[in-house]
């Protein structure tokens, strides 16, 4: 299959070049995001692989279907960037990589939170400069908290099994409880209910409709004075604004964020040379309370070796049957009330 691939990276490449010698396809590797303003690119290739920060509206997926691609594929489990009603219209397969490694973001995720609650980022600078002092330095133990994790699904359940190692609380919140973690952490039916208790507030949840700006006014002011928020699943999981004010007044007393919801035009770049016109994300960036990375928890040798063959395989199963275990629908989305 004649494959082009978006948003790469030169790990991206390596990864896939290696994984396709066991399977063949034709490769051409994009480094622009694709988009409506891309889409050209894909002309006269029978599928294309896309990310979390490309932009697959109407538009894109229209060109897409008239220059001859059946198939998009996402090397994420994630796939809220797919406008997957328009591709059921134009005749596209979407699929997806639904599991490639949890313990890759759940330990991504502990580390997180292990960094800013003893300020070991802060401590690594001073040192640096030769400042051995530690005042300010102050941080907590884990095991005298209650944590929320927010979603039980793989990655969820993951940094569940690495939580309980510290000793803390545990308490948990899905629309489905996960039987192979139920035994670790109580678990609360009401959402509102688990961010009133908990010191720390982990997501682990996709990003849809009923769970965007999760994180808002609203919810922040029924959290605890000086709650610690971690988000390493969707940006638009947390609207950033309210949480700006929660850090202004204190409500939010630490956030470790490793997607940040317009991190399209901003991660995934060197932008080390140029001015940031995002002034929200900037302000971010001004709080000592607040450690943001460039949406790298995913990042491991082991994850991104199965993105590539789950991806590749994917293309395999679909050019030899005309359809894939891994596909999502538009209609599959109605139907279970996504």
């Amino acid at each position: 299959m004649k494959i082009a691939i978006f948003a790469t990276k030169r790990y991206d490449e390596s990864s896939f070049a290696q994984v396709n010698e066991q399977f063949g396809h034709r490769l051409r590797f994009f480094e622009p995001r694709l988009t409506s303003a891309t889409a050209s690119l894909a002309s006269g290739y029978d599928g294309v692989c896309v990310f979390v920060n490309d932009e697959i509206d109407r538009d894109a997926i229209r060109q897409l279907a008239e220059n001859g691609v059946k198939i998009i594929a996402t090397r994420s489990a994630g796939y809220n960037q797919i406008d997957l009603q328009a591709a059921e219209e134009h005749g596209l397969t979407v699929v997806r990589v639904p599991v490639y490694s949890p313990d890759a973001v759940s330990e991504f995720t502990i580390g997180l939170i292990l960094t800013l609650g003893r300020q070991i980022h802060r401590a690594y600078n001073r040192v640096r400069d030769n400042n051995f002092e530690l005042d300010g330095l102050q941080g907590f133990e884990l095991r005298d908290k209650t944590v929320g994790v927010m979603g039980t699904g793989r990655i969820g359940a993951s940094v569940i099994k690495n939580l309980t190692g510290f000793g803390p609380r545990i308490l948990a919140y899905d629309l489905y409880r996960n039987s192979e973690i139920e035994h670790l952490v109580e678990y609360i039916d009401d959402p509102m209910e688990l961010i009133k208790q908990a010191d720390i507030i982990t997501l682990h949840l996709p990003l849809m409709p009923e769970t965007y700006h999760l994180v808002n006014e609203h919810s922040l002011s029924r959290m605890k004075d000086g709650v610690f928020i971690v988000n390493t699943s969707r940006g638009a999981l947390i609207d950033t604004a309210a949480v700006i004010e929660g850090l202004k007044s204190g409500k939010v007393g630490y956030l470790a964020i490793d997607v940040y919801e317009e991190e399209g035009g901003l991660f995934f770049q060197d932008l080390s040379s140029q001015v940031l016109h995002d002034d929200v994300f900037a302000r971010l960036q001004t709080f000592p309370n607040v450690l943001v990375t460039g949406h790298q928890a995913f990042l491991t040798m082991r994850a991104l070796r199965n993105i590539a063959e789950t991806t590749l395989t994917n293309f395999q199963e679909f050019e030899e049957t005309g359809s894939c275990q891994n596909a999502v629908t538009w209609s599959q989305l109605k139907t279970h009330g996504g």
